[in-house]
Order: C-alpha cells, then structure tokens, then sequence
C-alpha cells in the first residue's frame, strides 16, 4: 500500500479527481466574487445538468463530449435569464435576499428533477467509459484524462476572459466597486447576470465530464459543491487562481486518505483541512481581508 508506485498512482488519480472539482469551484468562486453572495442553487444546477446530459445520450444518443458546447451554452442562457429576471428583480438589492432567492431556487430545482426522473439513480453507457492510458506503473482512465484537459483549458480561457476582454474588465471593476463602475457606465444588472452565466457554464462542463463515469440523481450535486465550497475557502473567496489549486489540491488530498484509510474515509482530509484553514488562515490561500 505504501510503495512509492502506488502513492504516485493516488496522486494522479486525485489531480484528475480535483481537476472536475475546479471548474465546479470556478463557477461559485466567480459568483462570489462579483455579487458577494455564496449561491445556493450551484450544487441543484449541477444536478440539472448532469440530467441534460443524462437526457441528450439516453434520448437522442448524443455523446457527452459533443454535447458539452450546446450543453454549456444551454446554461450559460439560462444562468443568465435567472440572475437577470428572477433574482435580481426578487432580491431588491439586498444580498440577504439574493441567498434566500437562491436557496429558494435549489429547493424548486431539486424537486422537479425528483418529479420527472424520480429518486432512480441514473448512468449512461459509453463505449470508452472504462478506457485507460498505460504509464507503466498506473493505469489512468481515460475520461479523467479528458476531464483534466479539459479543465485546464476552461480555466485558462476564464482567466484570459476576465483579462483580456472589455466584460472581463467589466466584471472585475463591479466585483471592485459596483457604484464606481455603474457611475463609469457598466450595466451592472448586465454583468452580475453574465457572471451568473458564466457560473452555470461551468457547471454545464462539469456535468458532461463527469456524466461518462458517474451517476446522477436528483441530489447529486450537493455532494460536489459541498468539496467545492471547501475548495473555494481553502483557496481564498472569489479567487480564481486560488479555486484552482486549492481544487487539485483538494483532490489528491482526498485520493491519499482513500488509499490510507479506506474509500468511505477519503473525505475526512477535506474537511479537517477545511477546519484548519478557518482556525489558522479565514481569507484562504489566496484571499484578502475585506
């Protein structure tokens, strides 16, 4: 169990593990870091698009990998249209209100996914589901490769959108100092949805990278953000370079205590981890006091 092959082997396995973790991590980051509010339908919406997925393979037999641009973009609209029409509006500016929204949300989320696909648990079936790359030592399957790729890519291409862009510019000058910004002429109604969206898009990736080696129910995705918000505490709230170290982190973190103390137990590293971080650094890894 301790041989340095098969420590090496749990490392990349939870590098792959983390990679997923981040882009759900990115989404609830980004949020935060622009309207200031953790949202509490992310895990639900995960669960929605886990069942697109789901639907779009056992329906109308698209792949998961060649549903992930329609997918992504289903989402980002519909992230979008929420923020824009139903929690601005609802909230009335005030944050409290915006959780409440949110929580709301989750809560009709949920139970119309346990109203049309019930509380079954559901897969899909791939014909590269249990494909895998030899590295001598390991074996790494071949869908959390993808998925790694994959991550790094969107990650990157976020990065480079919040930097290189006008509404990337636009989104850090409203999570800077929204009054400034709508006095400079930035619609901020406009970017807190498109940042809304981009939160749902990221989702949407998640789920397709996940779908073709996971399951889904109408729970599912509470367990995922629950490691995301860890994940967001441990890399500093609304910090993107942070969510996606402390995501891979977090993953191998998770994969070593599985291999350690047994796949029920692979999660107690997190969260004793989670509870170090709150006693010892509350801002993160690389957060900043407010």
């Amino acid at each position: 169990m301790f041989a340095p092959d098969i420590i090496l082997a749990a490392v990349l396995n939870g590098l792959m593990t983390g990679s997923v973790y981040a882009l759900i991590a990115l989404g609830l980051t980004l949020v935060y870091g622009v309207l200031h509010i953790i949202n509490f339908a992310h895990g639900a919406t995960l669960t929605a698009a886990m069942f697109a997925v789901y639907v779009a393979q056992a329906t109308l037999g698209i792949d998961p990998y060649l549903a992930l641009l329609p997918i992504t973009l289903l989402f980002f609209g519909l992230g979008y249209a929420v923020q824009r029409f139903v929690i601005g509006p609802a909230s009335h500016g005030e944050d409290r209100n915006i959780l409440l929204v949110t929580l709301g949300l989750s809560i009709v989320i949920e139970n119309a996914m346990l109203s049309i696909f019930r509380s079954d648990t559901r897969s899909i079936d791939v014909p590269y589901a249990f494909e895998s790359i030899d590295l001598g030592f390991t074996f790494l399957a071949l869908p959390r490769v993808a998925a790694f790729g994959v991550a790094l890519l969107v990650a990157l291409l976020l990065g480079l959108l919040l930097t290189g862009t006008d509404t990337g510019k636009a989104i850090r000058a409203v999570a800077k100092e929204k009054t400034g910004a709508a006095l400079a002429g930035i619609d901020v109604a406009h970017i807190y949805a498109v940042t809304f969206g981009l939160g749902a898009a990221c989702v949407a990736i998640a789920a397709c990278l996940l779908m073709p080696t996971f399951y889904v129910t109408p729970r599912a995705g509470n367990a995922f953000v629950l490691v995301a918000f860890t994940i967001v505490v441990l890399g500093g709230m609304g910090s993107i370079p942070g969510a996606l170290l402390g995501a891979l982190f977090i993953g191998v973190v998770e994969s070593l205590c599985g291999l350690f103390f047994g796949e029920s137990l692979g999660q107690i590293g997190i969260f004793l981890i989670f509870i170090l971080v709150l006693l010892v650094k509350p801002t993160g890894l690389f957060g900043a006091r407010a």
